[in-house]
């Protein structure tokens, strides 16, 4: 960091330097020599970003898009074969189902429960403590936190001692273990678990901060006309925040849409699980299909795109 932070300062202090010196503010063009300054200078600070953005950014874009028409080994023109045949696969189109799917529960629960400690945590004592708590999964990576709830979904066959808590507790009830993870269609909602216990807390920090940002007269006029405290909650408060909670919602839509952490570490996408970004990582490392998976690559960009684009706008309004 400290040498990165050096690089930076150096350069941009020997850029000026250097500008300053070519077009120097003094002798007969001082006018003309700061119009073309200050015409340079922005682009000395943008450039190295500019630069960086495009070769991580827009160059990879390109290529994806390049070897889409290609065959596995991005060497062989196969024209429109790879969309032909992502039309027909049936896996493509289980990994297309199963993100719709992520992309209504995930967004939706995680923005609903994030709003609901919002509100609860402003309200008691102890509320700063509770929010840590809630927030605490953020600090897990997406592998951790899968490694952490494969523990509680853990699954031993009947008669033997239960590790899992969730089956333990099961157990205790006087119910069978299951395989949870195994079960067709409901195993997804057990991966979504992790994906919302994980956000609820981002959702319920950026909310927290909308509600604090409300005008206690709105809220004090409600009191005064006799509204009950759901009535201030859900007609006063939540339509003030509504642009927040939308960009929110999307914020994570847009990771939804790329998730394959969750995904690869707790099923691989086995019994009915896939997804487009596991889908895809199939194809580039395991199939050793580059055309394929470059494919499947542009379809998630171009879910995300309209969604990003959205989002910017929405929180440029906020910022106005």
């Amino acid at each position: 960091m400290i040498l990165g932070v050096s690089a930076c300062f150096g350069y941009f202090w020997g850029s000026n330097r250097l500008l300053d010196s070519i077009y120097p503010a003094s002798g007969e063009n001082v006018a003309a020599n700061l119009t073309k300054a200050n015409a340079i200078r922005p682009w000395l600070f943008m450039g190295p970003a500019i630069i960086v953005l495009g070769f991580y950014l827009v160059y990879p874009v390109v290529n994806s898009v390049v070897l889409s028409f290609h065959g596995p080994t991005g060497e062989n023109w196969v024209g429109a074969y790879n969309y032909q045949w992502l039309v027909r696969d049936a896996n493509f189109r289980e990994s297309l189902r199963n993100n719709i799917l992520w992309l209504i529960v995930v967004p939706a629960a995680a923005t609903f429960f994030g709003l609901v400690a919002a509100a609860l945590t402003d309200r008691i004592p102890w509320g700063n403590v509770a929010k840590s708590l809630i927030f605490m999964p953020m600090a897990i990576s997406f592998v951790g936190a899968s490694v952490i709830w494969k523990f509680i979904y853990d699954y031993r066959p009947a008669g033997t001692e239960q590790i899992g808590l969730l089956n333990a507790i099961v157990t205790s009830l006087g119910g069978d273990p299951q395989a949870w993870l195994t079960i067709p269609f409901w195993n997804n909602f057990f991966l979504m678990v992790v994906l919302i216990w994980i956000q609820t807390g981002f959702a319920m920090v950026i909310l927290s901060a909308a509600l604090r940002g409300i005008p206690e007269e709105t809220i004090e006029a409600a009191i005064i006309d006799g509204a009950s405290p759901f009535q201030i909650f859900y007609k006063i408060k939540v339509p003030q925040i509504w642009g927040t909670i939308a960009v929110v919602w999307t914020t994570i839509t847009i990771l939804v849409l790329k998730i394959f952490d969750i995904v690869l570490a707790m099923t691989n996408g086995q019994w009915g699980t896939q997804v487009l970004a596991n889908y895809m990582f199939d194809w580039m490392f395991r199939g050793l299909d580059f055309g394929r998976a470059s494919t499947i690559a542009l379809v998630i960009m171009v879910m995300v795109v309209p969604i990003m684009v959205w989002n910017i706008r929405e929180a440029r309004k906020d910022m106005r």
